[in-house]
């Protein structure tokens, strides 16, 4: 593998688990990574899906900091529109100065939730327009460069915590180009634009003090078992589960339900959404991700793990990790 590897934490609760047990498993798994050599971990801002713990990404990545000693750590992402720039500042900060060097900043202008949890939490729609000029606030509060006169953000300032557009879309792209910030696309939920995402982020892709060159991360999904078999299962349990998470609306299907949700128009939406995941063996999944990283044109891949079962999810991660991974120079084994 050519590239840096990073994985995407969605903190998802299984059925039968609590939030403390995803949240126990979450601090396992950075512990882990640290040891495997994932460049970072990110958890995503979602809300209202009792499926997924990371609400408060700010809290969580705490909490994960504290137990590790090297991983960077990061939002992937805050969705701004649901805050202003000066409170995403104030705890990023924090983090800047409890964790320094160890903290990334991804910034997404989606809800994170539905219309109702968006007025839930006193936003309205209209919030996203102003995405823009709230990222350039949010980066100047983090410079000590404040663009509001009288206004500074304690902790914060002067952290210049690393900040990465979100998106899937050609918006996020060029706004990304733009302010010459590095890219990640959602290819692992959202695929549809990304080639033209990436290109368009790449040819219109402005230097700034940040960054020099564009810089891609793109999302893919994972499940590697050394049984083949296993991995395939895994990805349709997975597939049930977003049937019951998009569809069900607080009833859980049976597994011939959401078969057969998966088996109609509306259910191949959730095989469109997977149209990247790399599933089978070790070896498989790795062949499959030398592929991907040439079609989206990445730099790094961060990796969500899609399996239900803990332990297939830990060991996938386990079976693709960096140090898992011969180097390309490495001679050949004797035996």
């Amino acid at each position: 593998m050519s590239v840096d590897l990073s994985i995407l934490d969605l903190a998802q609760v299984g059925p039968g688990e609590t939030v403390t047990d995803s949240f126990a498993a979450s601090r396992d798994m950075a512990q882990r990574a640290e040891q495997w050599g994932y460049r970072r971990i990110w958890y995503a801002e979602h809300h209202n899906m009792s499926s997924i713990a990371s609400a408060a990404p700010a809290v969580l990545i705490s909490h994960i900091a504290a137990h590790t000693s090297t991983i960077r750590l990061g939002a992937g992402g805050v969705m701004l529109p649901n805050h202003s720039p000066l409170s995403i500042a104030e705890q990023f900060g924090t983090l800047a100065e409890l964790y320094p060097g160890r903290i990334d900043l991804g910034l997404g202008r989606a809800p994170g939730g539905d219309q109702k949890t968006f007025a839930a939490l006193r936003r309205t729609i209209a919030s996203a327009e102003h995405f823009p000029t709230d990222v350039l606030e949010l980066q100047g509060y983090l410079r000590g460069q404040s663009r509001v006169e009288g206004v500074s953000a304690t902790p914060g300032a002067g952290t210049d915590v690393p900040l990465y557009i979100l998106g899937s879309s050609l918006f996020g792209a060029q706004l990304a180009a733009a302010l010459g910030l590095p890219y990640a696309f959602a290819s692992h939920f959202a695929p549809q634009a990304l080639e033209q995402a990436v290109a368009l982020y790449r040819s219109e892709f402005q230097p700034s003090d940040v960054l020099a060159e564009p810089y891609v991360i793109a999302g893919v999904c994972v499940i590697a078992d050394d049984d083949e078999a296993v991995a395939a299962e895994q990805l349709l349990r997975a597939k049930r589960q977003r049937v019951t998470a998009l569809f069900g609306r607080g009833r859980r299907f049976t597994d011939e339900e959401a078969d057969a949700i998966l088996s109609v128009p509306q259910g191949r939406q959730i095989d469109s959404m997977l149209t990247y995941v790399g599933v089978g063996t070790p070896v498989q999944v790795r062949e499959y991700l030398d592929w991907f990283t040439d079609h989206a044109d990445a730099d790094e891949l961060i990796l969500a793990s899609l399996a239900p079962d803990r332990t297939v999810w830990r060991n996938t991660l386990a079976h693709l990790a960096p140090a898992a991974i011969p180097s390309p120079t490495a001679a050949p084994s004797a035996g």
